[in-house]
């Protein structure tokens, strides 16, 4: 008989008192205080969100057996149960359980949370105030409100999220500056590097300039896309969302790529350096810098002209300072009485104290044209590209042959018309009457 009350009492205490079937708490275990307070997985989420349509109302933390997410989900699934079968809820109530130290959140008689020790020890407050709190933040949910009170609400759950992930990104964060600060300092680095090596091999500053700057920017790329990997970023993803919006993103720029594709064409094949002086179209003037996006021109009379790279690429440019020297020419017209060898001398004479004049190659003076009244002589010589020198050169032997020829007494006619009448003077009255005796 001691026996069978021994197996009994054993039976009993192994099968403990349930929880009455009108009150189900699924989210809850029959376990100790220490159980309760036992953390989740490592990859689990400590918190996560109530929603009441779609807006976040208050967070709800883990529990030994069940992890932050499930518990929430298992919450917002019974909150859209009750507003799908009612517009207008009553109003939340809390049911203290002193026996299990717990509370119990209650709506048109159905179960929708409980409050367990492990909350109050999350957030520091007792059970009963915070089973209040969360009674009274649903109430306010389920309730219509105002636009603004909605979008207010809005955006402090944004603001909210949008700071919860910071905290979590944090360390991604940081990894992310240290690497941009890492990139800066290298792309610097071997920028000068690749400076110091064009210098050496090239000796051309636009080569220098494109060799620097796809240094630098290569390097930029590189250190974007390690700090992307750490943000959490794949790259793979990227390039196939690319991939896919290439067509739309060319036809939007198509423009400036193709001014800055133009721009690293111009700067390799060199049609023209800096300082250069050359006509693009209706520009002409000295080019003071070549970007990928557009070059630089300073105009004769000061001004300074953008010209998109592109506009460049596709125009025809003349380089008055490719060669060191430029040949110029003058014109000059004499007496068709005068002797043609001498007044050639006279020219060559007049030319040879000029300074700027290049004596390789030689001036030559040629038999241009036989004109109406005058016998016109060109007058070619050498003299600096620069369009200073050029002009400069240029006026002073203008002046130089005017003089030496004057001086030797040559004509220089003018042009000379002949006005022939053929019809009498008495023909030329207004009324074209002849006069009577």
């Amino acid at each position: 008989m001691a026996g069978s009350i021994t197996v009994v009492a054993l039976v009993v205490l192994a099968h403990p008192q349930k929880i009455p079937a009108q009150e189900p708490i699924d989210e809850i275990p029959q376990s100790s205080l220490t159980a309760e307070i036992q953390a989740s997985p490592q990859n689990e989420l400590f918190f996560a969100d109530v929603l009441v349509r779609g807006q976040s109302v208050l967070e709800v933390g883990s529990l030994a057996s069940l992890s932050a997410d499930d518990r929430a989900q298992i919450i917002n699934r019974r909150i859209a149960s009750v507003l799908a079968q009612a517009d207008s809820p009553e109003a939340v109530t809390v049911q203290f359980d002193p026996q299990r130290e717990i509370a119990v959140l209650k709506v048109n008689n159905r179960i929708l949370m409980t409050v367990t020790n492990q909350d109050a020890l999350d957030f520091n407050v007792p059970i009963e105030t915070l089973a209040e709190q969360w009674a009274n933040r649903l109430n306010q949910a389920f309730t219509e409100r105002p636009l603004a009170v909605d979008v207010l609400q809005r955006l402090t759950n944004t603001t909210r999220q949008l700071l919860r992930d910071t905290i979590n990104l944090l360390p991604s964060l940081l990894g992310a500056l240290v690497i941009i600060l890492l990139t800066w300092i290298v792309a610097k680095g071997v920028r000068h590097a690749g400076l110091v090596w064009a210098e050496k091999t090239e000796g051309d500053r636009s080569a220098e300039i494109l060799i620097g700057r796809l240094c630098y920017g290569g390097v930029w790329i590189m250190g974007a896309v390690i700090a992307l990997t750490i943000l959490g970023l794949d790259f793979a993803t990227l390039l196939g969302t690319l991939g896919l919006t290439s067509v739309a993103i060319g036809f939007s720029l198509k423009d400036i790529l193709s001014n800055y594709i133009s721009g690293v064409i111009l700067l390799a094949a060199r049609p023209f350096r800096i300082q250069d002086q050359i006509v693009v179209g209706d520009y002409e003037g000295t080019v003071v810098q070549i970007q990928l996006r557009a070059t630089t021109m300073r105009t004769y009379d000061g001004r300074l002209v953008y010209i998109p790279n592109q506009v460049v690429f596709q125009s025809s440019i003349i380089n008055n300072t490719a060669s060191p020297i430029r040949r110029s020419d003058v014109m000059v017209g004499v007496d068709y009485d005068s002797d043609l060898n001498q007044v050639k001398n006279l020219i060559k004479e007049a030319l040879i104290p000029l300074e700027g004049i290049q004596l390789e190659p030689a001036p030559m003076v040629l038999v241009h044209e036989l004109a109406a009244s005058t016998i016109n002589l060109k007058v070619r010589f050498w003299v600096d590209s620069r369009q200073q020198s050029f002009l400069q050169v240029t006026s002073t032997v203008t002046q130089a042959v005017k003089e030496k020829l004057a001086s030797a007494q040559i004509e220089m006619p003018t042009e000379i018309y002949t006005i022939m009448l053929r019809e009498p003077a008495d023909s030329l009255s207004p009324l074209g009457l002849i006069p009577s005796e």
